[in-house]
Order: structure tokens, then C-alpha cells, then sequence
């Protein structure tokens, strides 16, 4: 499925912007309304740069004059203190878009690096690193999309496009193969996942024949022996118990298909950010 990262992007927008200006900027408002000014956007961390069509969205709604010139591309690894991109236009339009733009820069930025952290220890390897449904809510598409930047793949967007039938899915059906059998007939164009838990489960779901099977806190010699039982091209997933990056490693090394790791999403370190007015920038 073709995902539209940017589809909710106006709305998101406009809410954060609803939620931080309210009623007016009073402090902007010390500013003479005909004063304009210049600033540049500094990265403060080494990181990967993620969130520019949210930037240039919130510059666009809070003033569509506001000039942006980038200095960096979308995914670009920058070292500290690295001038990411220059604003000029009114000087209360740039002081109110501020802090929106910079929230959204520094989220997503940190959703990219970290992906991109832990992607680059498994390169060696034929695993992809996946993200999960563990996002800040109503920023799924953009930190998906932060995820894809970062070097990462997508698992299912949400409930809507993929099964993934957990544990008490498979209690409430009556089991994993009936589990299965459901799903399909449902919706037969959709990819049917199932979580296993042990390899007297996988034996089961490998004979269901689903899509893939997700491979639930399973020891190194479990993987190891489940990528062994591969066949019929369903793909396998390992996730849960990756505490440290030897474990990341040593998993990947298994040769499954995927790993999943929340963290990518849910444990974010936001990239430090700062906008600094150009000395000499105001003017009438």
C-alpha cells in the first residue's frame, strides 16, 4: 500500500499552531508590526534532518510571506552546529513560527537518527529494521515518515491495513489456524501477520500459511531454527528483547527478515535545535 505520508499535514499543523498561539502572540506583539528580520536554524547534535514539509507547512500558515532558503536536504546526516536553513520576512511571523516549526524539525529529526543508528549496525545483514504502532498520537504518519527517512520500512500504518493477530486475537477466535483462516476470508488483499510465542506455535502458523509470523521474544537458537523451517515465502519477524545493540546484532545475524522496535518511535531524544536572530537582521 502506497502510504501519503503528508496527507494530514495541514491539519496537524494547523492544530499545534491553534494550541500554541491561541488568541494572538502577545509577547510577538512588542515587535514593530512593520519591522522584518532574518534568522538561520542551528543543529546543536550530530543527526539525521527530518521534517521540512512540516516546517515549510508552518511557516505557510502563519505567514505565507515568511522566506525559507534550506541549507541541508530532507535526510541529510549534519554535524553540530551545523546552520540548517535561513528565514527572512515580518519579524512577529518569525518569532511566532518558531517554536511549531523547530517542535516538528527536532521530533522528527530524532525519530531519524535513531532509526538510522540502528539500521546501520544491521546493514551487514538482509534484516530490515521496522517500526511499530508505539507513536506519539496524531503524529503517526510523520513519524512513519520519519522512520522511512532514517533508513527504517514501515510496518502497517494502523489497524486498518494489515492484520496482526496477537494473543488474545488467537484465544478470542479459538486458535491460530482458525485465526488465519478468518482473516483471509475476510480480507483477502490484506497481509495477514500472526504473533507466535513458542515453536509448537510457529509449527502451527507456518501450516496456516500466513504472510508472515512475528517471532515473539524467541532465544537466538529459536530464531535460528525458525528461519530454518522457512517456506512458501512467509517472512519472519523478531521482536521484543532487544535491550542492548549486541542484541539487535545477534538477532539480525539469525537471518530473519525484520526486526520491530518501538523504540524508534515511543523513547524519542529530540535533536537540539536553536534560531538566532542575524545580528543587524531587523529593518523596516
Amino acid at each position: 500500500m502506497q502510504t501519503d505520508y503528508l496527507q494530514d499535514i495541514s491539519q496537524s499543523v494547523a492544530f499545534a499552531l491553534k494550541e500554541d498561539i491561541g488568541e494572538g502572540d502577545i509577547t510577538a506583539q512588542l515587535i514593530d508590526a512593520q519591522r522584518n528580520a532574518s534568522a538561520e536554524v542551528i543543529c546543536r547534535d550530530e543527526a539525521v534532518i527530518c521534517g521540512r514539509p512540516w516546517v515549510e507547512e508552518v511557516l505557510l500558515q502563519v505567514d505565507s510571506k515568511l522566506k525559507i532558503k534550506w541549507m541541508i536536504e530532507e535526510g541529510e546526516r549534519v554535524s553540530e552546529n551545523q546552520i540548517l536553513f535561513k528565514i527572512e520576512g515580518h519579524a512577529r511571523s518569525l518569532l511566532t513560527a518558531e517554536r511549531p516549526a523547530l517542535n516538528y524539525l527536532q521530533l522528527l529529526s530524532g525519530t531519524a537518527t535513531i532509526t538510522a543508528h540502528y539500521a546501520n549496525l544491521i546493514q551487514h545483514t538482509k534484516t530490515k529494521l521496522l517500526d511499530t504502532r508505539k507513536t506519539i498520537p496524531g503524529l503517526r504518519r510523520a513519524q512513519k515518515y520519519a522512520v522511512k527517512c532514517g533508513g527504517g520500512m514501515n510496518h502497517r500504518m494502523g489497524l486498518f491495513d494489515a492484520f496482526l493477530i496477537k494473543e488474545n486475537h488467537i484465544i478470542a477466535c479459538g486458535s491460530i489456524s482458525l485465526a488465519i483462516e478468518k482473516a483471509k476470508a475476510l480480507y483477502p488483499d490484506r497481509k495477514v501477520e500472526i504473533e507466535v510465542e513458542n515453536l509448537e506455535e510457529l509449527a502451527e502458523a507456518i501450516s496456516a500459511e500466513p504472510d508472515w509470523i512475528m517471532l515473539d521474544n524467541f532465544s537466538l537458537s529459536d530464531l535460528s531454527m525458525a528461519v530454518e523451517t522457512a517456506h512458501n515465502n512467509i517472512l519472519f519477524e523478531a521482536s521484543g528483547g532487544i535491550e542492548q545493540e549486541s542484541d539487535l546484532i545477534a538477532i539480525a545475524e539469525t537471518g530473519v527478515d525484520y526486526i520491530s522496535m518501538g523504540v524508534l518511535t515511543k523513547n524519542n531524544i529530540a535533536v537540539d535545535l536553536s534560531m538566532r536572530i542575524l545580528e543587524g537582521a531587523f529593518r523596516k
